[in-house]
Order: structure tokens, then C-alpha cells, then sequence
């Protein structure tokens, strides 16, 4: 298929708090190109000055990394493929079967032709990390080590893990009320899952009933809003407006307390429950926006940049 053509701007960036080496700036180059593998985007990816191939999957909605590109920046080995090839012998010596953490993509090359090509994904790449003896790959798996142990504090006190989530809004630049508004919608999606537990809902019926809801009230469903918002395998919710959020929170929490009444049994009975919860907050959008004179479905996206200017704006609307 022809991949698409995009650009994300210098000033956007990958951030992973607390990592270093992942918080900087990034640049995507933009390039077409006749691909079989489906939906896929790919990219030119600077890490520095290196170079990083890299294919966006729409269906997986994840990130894959040419794994040459990457031990060579690791490593700075003069022969990437050849330190890959030793890799895969100790990968396999530590029990690890290098084909259970890759996969192939065709991505173009260096003589511009397109070949098949060894790329992990974002979990895959930092276990592959652990297993390259490089001065540069250590901050990676000290940081690691540090979020492992994180994640087994907020195992023992589940608090932490609400506090350390809180942190990181704020660290995005999220005001205080954005970040209130969005832990609410939290406990209303918390409290509709577990009802459509309870009628036996189960699996990928999840995400059908909320496509269904956010269809209801936005007119697009979870996959086309993140697109029309330019977001990949980010949390849509985190990049809504405050009035996105509230609207989003209402018809979860109208689809709740329908099913409560109507008590409805196993998946096809709820889907009618979940248009009829999307429509309170459909009439309820109709009315703002006529009160206001324009669609509160907005494109913006709260990552722009996560400056206060951009949050402040995000916020007002």
C-alpha cells in the first residue's frame, strides 16, 4: 500500500519521565514508499545525530524499531549486523529465543531499496537493551531497574501509583483542574467496565461498546478521534479538552446507570444500552454548542508540546 506522508515538528518529543536518554527531541522524515506489509508508516527517527529506522503499525498501534539502526548507536559497532548476529547467540545462551522478541518489516535501506528487516517494538527494544554491554546502553537499564522497582512499590501500596500518576500530569503541564477532570472520568470508566462485567461482557467487547459510546456523542469512533487529534497509541483521553472530557465522562456515566436499570444480559443487550448512554451526552453537546456557536470537538491535542501556554488554551475550551 502507499504509506502515508506526515510530518511531526522538531518541537515535539518523546518523553518518558524520569528517562534521560528518551527525553529528547525527535524528527521524523517523511517518505512514501510501496510497502506490503499493511498499514504501516515509517519514519527516519534521529536519536542525536544517529539514525533510527522506524515503522508505526495502525492495527497494533506500536512503534518498531530497526534493530541494526539501534545497536549501532548503542554500541557504535563498525558492523552492525555482524554484532546482531553475536547477539542473537547470547540472547539465545540466556534462554531467549531472538525470534520471540523481533519481528520483519520492509524498510528501505541504505542503497534506497526496500529489505526485510529485523525490528522490535517498544517493550522488545528494552529487552534487547538489557542484553548489550555498552557504556550508552546503561542509563537505559538503570532506568529500568528504577521503574520495575517503582511498579512494585505501587504493588504493595496502590496509593503511590495515584500519586506518582497525578506527578506526571503535572509534570506534562497539566493544570490542577484538567487533572481532576480527568481522574473523575477515570473513576466513571472504572465503574462502567465493571458493570459490563457483571452482564458478562468480555474481551474485545470492551472496546466495541466504548467505540459505540464515543460514536454516539462525537461522531467518530475512539480510532478516528485519535487521528483526527494527529495521537498514535497515546491515551485519547489524556489529550481531550476539559469540555471533551466531561462529555466523555457523562455519557460513561449515563451508560452505567442505564444498565443498572435496565439490566441488561451479555454483550448484544448492551450495545443498545451504550447508544442510548453516547446519546445523553450527544443532546448534551448539541445544546452547548449551540449556546456557544461552535463544535467543542477539537482537534487540539494536549501533548502540543506540553507547555503551560498550550495547556492553559486546552483548558479554556
Amino acid at each position: 500500500m502507499l504509506l502515508a506522508r506526515y510530518t511531526i515538528s522538531m518541537k515535539d518529543y518523546l518523553s518518558v519521565p524520569g528517562c534521560p536518554l528518551l527525553q529528547r527531541k525527535i524528527l521524523f522524515r517523511n517518505f512514501a514508499e510501496n510497502e506490503s506489509c499493511m498499514s504501516q508508516k515509517e519514519a527516519l527517527q534521529l536519536f542525536g545525530d544517529r539514525k533510527i529506522r522506524t515503522a508505526w503499525s495502525e492495527e497494533e498501534e506500536k512503534w518498531y524499531f530497526s534493530i541494526v539502526d539501534v545497536v549501532s548507536v548503542l554500541t557504535d559497532s563498525a558492523d552492525a549486523k555482524r554484532y546482531w548476529s553475536v547477539l542473537k547467540v547470547r540472547l539465545r545462551n540466556e534462554g531467549v529465543e531472538p525470534t520471540t522478541i523481533c519481528s520483519t518489516f520492509k524498510m528501505k535501506a541504505a542503497d534506497g531499496k526496500m529489505r526485510q528487516t529485523d525490528v522490535v517494538n517498544q517493550e522488545q527494544l528494552f529487552r534487547l537493551i538489557q542484553s548489550i554491554p555498552s557504556p550508552k546502553a546503561e542509563p537505559f537499564k538503570q532506568w529500568m531497574a528504577q521503574v520495575a522497582s517503582e511498579r512494585i512499590d505501587e504493588i504493595q501500596d496502590p496509593e503511590k501509583a495515584i500519586d506518582r500518576g497525578y506527578e506526571y500530569y503535572r509534570r506534562l503541564g497539566y493544570s490542577e483542574a484538567w487533572i481532576n477532570e480527568r481522574m473523575k472520568g477515570k473513576d466513571a470508566r472504572k465503574a462502567l467496565t465493571d458493570e459490563w462485567q457483571r452482564t458478562g461482557v468480555s474481551g474485545q467487547q470492551y472496546a466495541t461498546l466504548i467505540d459505540i459510546i464515543t460514536r454516539e456523542w462525537s461522531g467518530m469512533t475512539t480510532r478516528q478521534y485519535k487521528n483526527y487529534k494527529g495521537l498514535k497509541k497515546e491515551n485519547l483521553r489524556d489529550h481531550m479538552t476539559r469540555t471533551e472530557s466531561a462529555l466523555n465522562t457523562l455519557d460513561e456515566v449515563a451508560a452505567t446507570e442505564l444498565s443498572q436499570k435496565v439490566d441488561p444480559k451479555g454483550f448484544t443487550e448492551q450495545k443498545s444500552v451504550a447508544k442510548r448512554g453516547g446519546k445523553v451526552a450527544a443532546t448534551a453537546r448539541k445544546e452547548l454548542e449551540k449556546q456557544l456557536g461552535q463544535s467543542v470537538v477539537s482537534h487540539q491535542n494536549a501533548k502540543a508540546l506540553y507547555s503551560p501556554d498550550t495547556t492553559k488554551e486546552i483548558d479554556n475550551q
